[in-house]
């Protein structure tokens, strides 16, 4: 049989996240075909062959939340008090231009395919034509929503009526559910609970059921949003959100971190799928209940949320959630394992691919699943020698020691070279668009 691709002689994360040595990886189209010892999948085999001497192969990062749009507003919430969406994410958005958004989503993707993120989830904005736009081109899978709100406090250039939103969903999904072979899926996204009043939330349950395609929303982010739920609904979010119908296995729910025991029991048995960002929650929301919520069978994806307070580096994140619940939940009762690092790195992937949808294919290396795949450069000093390979992936590696990403079986970086983007153009256009934006809303 001739492969497409063969990624030979590497190291190999398995699923159960054990390692793998001297393994070769016999791609077809956007598929796993083949995975075998080295000398069982000769190069003569493959069409094209990546070198995986030195490297650990594993499944891609899914980026299970995030803003592409807040690219041009990095560095600007450093020591800002909440509420941080309402004084600077919201109107920020607002004035925005379409060219602004596919500049800032194709800086996200340049940024995020050297990261190792071969998947994203964009929970919303204006403009999502756009981010479709530079997903496609940048080769990566995403599930994109177009974030939407009816009431509260928002400029008015960010409200819509209710069916008129839901309205534009609808065709964004007509026109691009599908699109970049396969790799666009359209969600449907509802902002929170505090923007989007009860009509809208039943609207996109049911315009979403009826697509069979999946939601976006933010639960349970902050304090705040809870207590305008119990004052205005006398629920909390969740129950809320489920007595309209949105609580289900399609539902990402970014954040997560204000929920009670009885969010929980909901949360896990509506099959919802909730995404941690740990830096933007530990800054701004506090610490999730995770080994919690992962005892409750809940599934739980790791998202960047923007690069409004950091890095798109979910490397970075993996270590913030895992240091910060070690020492909520681990050091006052003295478990040093209240967070494995098999858990996180489950989290990184085959949690973020459940989150959209794409949990049986995606986030594991087994054939016949879809070919979205990173290669780790482990010939660094901070990395090698190491006794525990599966240990060093959480605890040494960086978003630079990515090398190689295959995404759909094509490879889209080769060692740290793109493929689909000029990375010198992206960041010059962007910079002067940041210029600008700072000019255009300044006092």
């Amino acid at each position: 049989m001739k492969y497409d691709l063969l990624i030979h002689n590497v190291m190999l994360l398995t699923a159960g996240c054990e390692i793998q040595e001297g393994m070769s990886v016999g791609i077809t189209g956007s598929r796993i075909a083949k995975i075998a010892p080295a000398d069982q999948l000769p190069p003569s085999q493959a069409a094209r062959v990546l070198d995986g001497v030195g490297k650990l192969l594993m499944p891609g990062l899914v980026d299970a939340h995030t803003h592409t749009s807040q690219q041009l507003l990095r560095g600007s919430l450093a020591d800002e008090f909440p509420m941080i969406w309402v004084r600077f994410l919201i109107p920020f958005e607002s004035a925005l231009s379409p060219e602004d958004v596919y500049c800032s989503a194709l800086l996200y993707c340049l940024q995020a395919v050297k990261a190792g993120i071969t998947s994203f989830a964009e929970s919303g904005g204006r403009h999502m034509e756009q981010v479709v736009r530079a997903a496609a081109k940048s080769g990566m899978r995403a599930a994109i929503s177009r974030s939407m709100m009816d009431s509260g406090n928002i400029p008015p250039s960010m409200m819509e009526g209710t069916a008129e939103a839901v309205a534009q969903n609808d065709l964004l999904f007509d026109r691009f559910h599908g699109a970049a072979d396969g790799r666009i899926q359209i969600f449907y996204g509802m902002r929170q609970v505090m923007t989007c009043s009860p009509g809208l939330v039943s609207l996109v349950a049911e315009h979403a059921k009826a697509r069979q395609t999946g939601i976006h929303a933010h639960l349970c982010e902050h304090r705040d949003e809870v207590s305008f739920c119990l004052q205005r609904y006398q629920m909390r979010p969740a129950a809320f959100l489920d007595a309209h119908g949105l609580l289900g296995p399609n539902l990402i729910a970014a954040h997560s971190v204000a929920l009670s025991e009885g969010d929980i029991t909901l949360l896990s048995k509506r099959g919802v799928k909730l995404v941690h960002c740990p830096y933007a929650n530990l800054i701004n929301h506090g610490f999730p209940k995770t080994p919690r919520l992962l005892e409750a069978g809940c599934s739980v994806g790791l998202g960047s949320d923007g690069a409004a307070y950091n890095s798109v580096d979910l490397f970075e994140e993996m270590r913030a959630l895992r240091a910060s619940l070690l020492s909520q939940w681990g050091l006052p009762v003295f478990d040093p394992v209240a967070m494995p690092v098999q858990a996180m790195l489950r989290m990184a992937t085959q949690g973020g691919a459940a989150a959209i949808g794409l949990g049986e294919q995606l986030g594991r290396i087994e054939e016949g699943c879809l070919a979205d795949l990173i290669t780790i450069n482990m010939r660094k000093p901070h990395i090698s020698p190491s006794n525990n390979y599966v240990t060093a992936i959480l605890d040494t590696v960086t978003a630079q020691d990515v090398s190689d990403s295959i995404i759909d079986g094509k490879v889209v970086m080769a060692d740290r070279q793109l493929s689909n983007l000029d990375e010198e153009a992206i960041m010059a256009e962007c910079a002067q668009r940041m210029h600008a934006l700072r000019r255009n809303t300044a006092g």
